[in-house]
């Protein structure tokens, strides 16, 4: 697997694109002559609240950016935004428009991707996950699907559960993977599909190993934590407002097999999927904390487009999920780690 740290679109490192959802008015008529470089322009003018500062993250002129917002109010008659002494005021249409611009330029993305694979043989699915399921579930299923087509390559980018829908929307992602946060929306299709626990662990050497200790000794433990810790919503967070973890006991390291590895140590009190260490804690390296609500649950879903939207591959992906070999690929995982891993896919890691 090709490993490539490569940042997240440019349209979409705002949370603030891609919620809106107001009608502009004649964009039905209107939006054909719209061109590419128009959008990113009025879509750098959103992200940055200024042309200038679009101009500057572009590498263009401000002047240039003014010609392709003036494009875009003639083209849409349409005033789109207008200055005001704290930033800019947008019209109802000038939302709608941010919307669509990284819609559509999202499907751009898309487009030259699946033509550029296409011309070299191959077909593309991009999978959105969060940082827990890309470190020790990802591997093992990525394997065992593109073992199933010589053409095909997968793209893995990790992100917060709070993106999945935008970059589902903007085609930035095929199918995002995550803990289950549905909300009603028509637009997206979700399976659940496999169950697993958080559970804390120490090292047999630890002063709390083979001890029932009170829950105010707990957190005064230094906690050895992954990248899932910054999920706000996440099963980590939800056992460090159990225990009332204070921040400063919080240590939050590039992996979460790192904080495992610190765990050994004796280091502190590690936040660790059960299936994962079940043969460190049989062997007597690690032991589960003895205590009450040393454990949280949660569900990972698979994610996509409504079926007339998704991709072929990514209809596939949805399908072969919640089978019993891609769920003990996902529990077994792979011969390596994401970070040695090396089938035919190609690794980005989104900010």
């Amino acid at each position: 697997m090709l490993v490539n740290r490569y940042l997240s679109h440019p349209l979409s490192r705002s949370g603030f694109v891609g919620r809106w959802a107001l009608p502009m008015k004649n964009c039905s008529a209107t939006l054909g002559p719209v061109t590419p470089a128009q959008l990113t322009a009025y879509a750098a003018i959103v992200r940055h609240g200024s042309a200038k500062a679009a101009a500057t993250e572009l590498g263009v002129s401000e002047a240039a950016i003014s010609s392709h917002t003036s494009a875009l109010r003639r083209e849409l008659d349409d005033q789109l935004y207008k200055r005001a002494a704290n930033g800019l005021v947008f019209t109802p249409g000038g939302l709608r428009l941010a919307t669509r611009a990284v819609e559509l330029l999202g499907l751009q993305d898309q487009t030259r991707q699946e033509v550029l694979a296409a011309s070299q043989g191959r077909r593309v699915l991009r999978l959105a996950t969060t940082s827990l399921f890309a470190e020790y579930a990802a591997p093992g299923l990525i394997e065992l699907f593109s073992t199933r087509a010589d053409d095909l390559q997968v793209e893995l980018s990790v992100h917060s559960g709070d993106r999945f829908a935008e970059l589902l929307s903007s085609r930035q992602a095929d199918v995002a993977v995550g803990p289950n946060r549905n909300r009603p929306d028509e637009r997206f299709r979700h399976r659940d599909f496999l169950k697993y626990q958080l559970i804390l662990v120490v090292a047999s050497k630890h002063e709390l190993s083979g001890s029932r200790p009170p829950a105010d000794s707990i957190a005064r433990q230094p906690w050895l934590l992954g990248p899932s810790a910054v999920e706000p919503n996440g099963a980590t967070a939800q056992l460090l407002r159990r225990f009332k973890v204070p921040e400063s006991h919080q240590q939050v390291f590039q992996s979460h097999a790192a904080a495992i590895a610190e765990a050994h140590t004796g280091g502190g009190i590690a936040v660790v999927p059960e299936f994962r260490v079940q043969g460190d804690i049989s062997s007597g390296m690690l032991h589960r904390l003895n205590v009450v609500g040393a454990s949280a649950s949660s569900l990972w879903t698979a994610s996509s487009l409504a079926p007339v939207q998704s991709s072929a591959v990514a209809l596939e992906l949805m399908r072969f999920i919640t089978t019993p070999r891609a769920t003990q690929a996902m529990l077994s995982g792979s011969a390596a780690n994401i970070s040695h891993f090396r089938p035919s896919v190609h690794v980005t890691l989104w900010s």
